[in-house]
């Protein structure tokens, strides 16, 4: 038993935290292990841009917090500063139609946002090819969670007028890269024919982290975001057993992050393994908060209808849905294959007497929890 009460504790103006920067979704950490077969065939997809030639198209799958955003945004970094070559990269979870991806890339080519109505998809497109002809620019252009562009149906058109630029606007160099968390996707199939004639992408998969993978991260990132002596090993075995169950090093990044947090609420110098155990509850459901954030009012009106009647047939969910929204069947029909996609909520096709099959629908989450992040 100590002596004195207050050894271990923070005085006020003190923190756990060297970085806490580091624990971001955001954060691009300096050193980057166990993605080097990965970032190799993803530098040699990209090498022709600084010759002055077009990238080769490149897919990129592999499941939630695998690395794959983070392989992309260390090379466009490296890339970007090279003379003659632009990089963008577009969150498709927030541009998820073309105007929106195209409006993106302008702003980043020209630096300013284009105006917000008046000017067609056309013209848009037409000051961007021409500025790249005009600079003698290649264009490298990576569209994260490209799933979001499926869910919308615009990943075609999308694809089609990056792919075909060289055509219709001579001498602009335009490679794409596609980035998707969702493996039930078939890219390839999904796109229509007239894209899939064009598109012959080199394909590299982010496979899931091992344990012994996760620990070696974690430690990196404990060890640049935390002072010393903050976690233990005990506890980052712990945040690397649950990171690992969920299969996502998000989890364990917004673990730490916050179990650093509930140690200092404690006003402890150190993260110990009730600090986790607390956290947990809030880090198991990153993913969710994330793909929540992304949602339309009309998405998330569904959400919570579905909480709602949870289990009910669909025909039950679309009249309240309708009540509430206003919105058709054709509209309710596309968002409810969308949360579907996302793994919001599971549509389950079931055998109703005198009816044949009919679909219910109910969440994917604690009702609670999903509520809580809506």
């Amino acid at each position: 038993m100590r002596d004195d009460p207050e050894e271990g504790m923070l005085s006020w103006d003190e923190t756990v935290f060297r970085d806490e920067h580091v624990f971001e979704i955001d954060y691009v950490p300096e050193t980057f292990d166990h993605r080097e077969t990965q970032l190799q065939s993803l530098k040699y997809a990209l090498r022709p841009a600084v010759r002055g030639s077009r990238p080769l198209n490149t897919t990129v799958r592999g499941p939630p917090g695998t690395g794959k955003t983070t392989a992309v945004q260390k090379l466009f970094g490296e890339l970007g500063a090279q003379s003659g070559v632009r990089t963008v990269r577009v969150n498709c979870q927030v541009d998820s139609t073309r105007y929106a991806v195209f409006s993106r890339i302008f702003e980043h080519i020209f630096e300013y946002e284009p105006p917000s109505s008046g000017i067609s998809f056309k013209k848009l497109f037409g000051q961007i090819t021409d500025r790249l002809v005009e600079e003698d620019e290649v264009l490298a252009v990576a569209l994260d969670d490209v799933n979001y562009l499926f869910y919308e149906n615009e990943a075609s058109d999308t694809l089609y007028s990056l792919l075909r630029a060289h055509e219709t606007h001579s001498g602009a160099k335009i490679g794409v890269i596609i980035v998707s968390s969702d493996l039930s996707l078939d890219v390839i199939d999904e796109l229509d024919g007239r894209v899939q004639s064009v598109f012959r992408p080199e394909e590299v998969y982010f496979p899931v982290y091992d344990v012994e993978e996760i620990v070696g991260i974690l430690r990196e990132r404990a060890r640049r975001g935390f002072r010393e002596d903050v976690v233990g090993a005990p506890e980052l075995d712990r945040v690397a057993e649950l990171t690992a169950d969920s299969g996502d090093l998000r989890v364990g990044i917004d673990l730490l992050r916050r179990a650093g947090l509930h140690a200092e609420m404690r006003a402890s110098q150190s993260v110990e393994l009730e600090d986790i155990e607390a956290a947990y509850d809030k880090s198991k459901y990153v993913h969710l908060s994330r793909v929540l954030r992304g949602l339309s009012d009309s998405e998330r009106a569904l959400v919570r209808v579905v909480a709602e009647y949870d289990g009910e047939q669909a025909g039950t969910v679309y009249d309240a849905f309708r009540e509430e929204t206003d919105l058709g069947y054709t509209r309710y029909s596309e968002i409810t294959n969308k949360l579907d996609q996302l793994g919001v909520i599971e549509a389950e096709y079931t055998e109703i007497e005198g009816r044949g099959r009919s679909r219910s629908l109910s969440l994917s989450y604690d009702s609670e929890a999903v509520l809580d992040r809506l």
